[in-house]
């Protein structure tokens, strides 16, 4: 049981990526998954989130409007999309499975959270470097 992340890389700023969180040894798509990020010398921080059903998607301030968060069931992966991508988005993203938003009931499947502290299994995470 695992999640592994990819796609980061080298941008410049006002560029995009998108990234791939990829679960093996379970179904994603019961879960509400989320994307975060550290920048160095930070705490991990909010980003974004999927619900279980995929129906509800919620975003920190600071992605809002830039950032998209998607399933792809049937390649049991979520992704995130990253438009106007700025320096200050610079740090490595992490995607992670909170096990207790699941789909075993319809409120814990409609609704995620952007809190880090909230989720259980976490990826590896993918470096993300915005150039001025």
């Amino acid at each position: 049981v695992q999640l592994q992340a990819s796609g980061g890389g080298l941008v410049q700023a006002g560029g995009s990526l998108r990234l791939s969180c990829a679960a093996f040894g379970f179904n994603l798509d019961y879960y509400a998954t989320g994307w975060f990020r550290q920048a160095p010398g930070k705490e991990r921080e909010g980003g974004q989130c999927i619900s279980g059903s995929g129906g509800s998607t919620y975003y920190a301030d600071s992605v809002k409007g830039r950032f998209t968060i998607s399933r792809d069931n049937a390649r049991n992966t979520v992704y995130l999309q990253m438009n106007s991508l700025k320096p200050e988005d610079t740090a490595v993203y992490y995607c992670a499975v909170d096990e207790q938003m699941n789909r075993s009931t319809y409120y814990t499947g409609s609704y995620c959270y952007i809190l880090p502290e909230e989720y259980d299994l976490w990826g590896q995470g993918t470096l993300v470097t915005v150039s001025s």
